[in-house]
């Protein structure tokens, strides 16, 4: 089978293969003395594709002026960075910009002593012509009181997307999916009968879709106390009727061979490009690597509803990684690293980097420089990019949950056991909402 070298380890879409830019120094002789520039390490974790955009960003941000020289250090995962920025911390050896994930608790994250909030950077070099396109009502890397943390440079949500010519060829007309989960699966009956045999659809992301975003998705809250947005007790998960027919129906789609089994990793990734899956839910940070792709004519589309749940679907939460700025450096270099993050959130940066991976945008300049052109071919993309720039619903502001991490791995396992038929979905959704609560501190 053929495989396309565009996709990382991490589920998510956000690792990137090995290579990098090595550091450098770059000097400029004048009559009298020697002129070094001002170095800014970043660390990053995206798929191979992402992650050739922003060294040629890089690369352009470093020919265009001779203070400030920025090296990249790449990652094969994103959760391999923090352990070796714990270590680069005791060996006084940290980078200026590293990126990190929002955790639904990025509190804890800028409480870190070697940890310094965007907002305080911005206090002292303020971004100019600079509009962030999530609203603030979001919560996405901000505080409880709406201060942004970290540089939202890789904001993404989990969409459906589609083969064009799959639908096609199972006589589908419109050629997009339905948005309801019942009347997809109508769909994947042709599809499995006429066109993708082998794998009418299939995910890698299966907490993400099954659980916290099929209650945003179905205008639900996911967690107590307002998705944990209120109150001071640690919030609880409970899977309702909602949750336990859904998982219902994703076991019996396995069973019957119309959704295959959750691949971790890469694989689905893979098998949508290589033109073997009809539909494949992940999220929009694959894009641009999906884009690349020649031959691949696909669409995307907002994640499935329950009509009898909710009149109107909700908008999944936003998810991703941001650069966090790391203390510990000189006036100098902290400096350069603003004036990178300024160069990056400049409009034509920032509309290149959007239009390139399908991270949400930066800002909002950055969404008004990109042209319908840019959307041909793209089913509903820019409509379900364009709503977040508006206030979310409650039940969409993202939700706070101490070590959600540990818990969403713990989701992922459990899915894995139901979907294999090993459990009853009553049974491991109870299972899974009590472990959670453990991990969380609960009592």
């Amino acid at each position: 089978m053929k495989m396309h070298q565009l996709f990382g380890a991490r589920p998510a879409g956000r690792t990137l293969a090995v290579a990098g830019l090595t550091a450098t120094t770059a000097f400029v002789f004048g009559a009298q003395n020697a002129y070094a520039a001002t170095d800014v390490e970043v660390w990053l974790a995206l798929n191979a594709h992402n992650e050739q955009v922003f060294e040629k960003l890089v690369k352009q941000f470093n020919s265009e002026q001779n203070d400030v020289r920025v090296s990249l250090k790449s990652f094969k995962h994103v959760d391999d960075i923090d352990p070796a920025l714990e270590a680069a911390v005791k060996a006084k050896k940290t980078p200026n910009l590293v990126q990190l994930e929002d955790n639904n608790a990025p509190e804890t994250i800028a409480s870190r002593k070697y940890i310094q909030p965007l907002y305080e950077v911005m206090a002292k070099a303020p971004l100019k012509n600079t509009d962030w396109f999530v609203s603030s009502a979001n919560g996405f890397m901000r505080d409880n009181k709406g201060r942004l943390l970290a540089f939202p440079y890789m904001m993404e949500i989990p969409v459906m997307y589609y083969n064009v010519d799959a639908f096609k060829k199972a006589g589908l007309t419109p050629t997009v999916p339905d948005r309801s989960w019942q009347g997809l699966q109508d769909q994947l009956v042709d599809l499995a009968n006429k066109a993708t045999r082998n794998c009418p659809v299939t995910t890698n992301i299966p907490a993400s879709i099954n659980l916290e975003n099929l209650a945003a998705v179905n205008n639900q809250y996911f967690l107590s106390n307002e998705n944990g947005l209120k109150g001071k007790s640690t919030p609880t998960f409970s899977f309702d009727t909602l949750f336990v027919r859904h998982l219902s129906l994703m076991i019996s789609w396995v069973r019957s061979e119309l959704m295959t089994a959750p691949a971790y990793r890469q694989q689905a990734l893979q098998r949508f490009t290589n033109k073997e899956c009809a539909v494949l839910i992940t999220n929009s940070g694959n894009l641009g690597a999906f884009r690349s792709v020649r031959g691949l004519d696909f669409g995307v589309s907002g994640l499935p509803y329950y009509p009898q749940v909710t009149s109107k679907p909700g908008n999944p939460f936003v998810d991703g990684g941001a650069l966090w700025a790391v203390k510990g450096h000189d006036k100098q270099q902290d400096n350069a690293t603003a004036q990178f993050l300024a160069w990056l959130a400049q409009p034509k940066q920032a509309a290149h980097w959007y239009q390139q991976t399908g991270f949400l945008p930066l800002t909002k300049q950055a969404f008004a420089l990109t042209d319908d052109g840019y959307y041909k071919g793209m089913g509903q993309w820019k409509d379900l990019v364009a709503v977040y720039a508006k206030e979310p619903p409650l039940t969409a502001r993202n939700f706070r949950i101490q070590n959600y991490p540990q818990i969403e791995d713990m989701f992922e396992e459990v899915m894995e056991k139901a979907l294999k038929g090993e459990e009853s979905a009553p049974v491991a959704l109870s299972s899974a909402a009590s472990r959670a609560k453990q991990i969380s501190g609960g009592k």
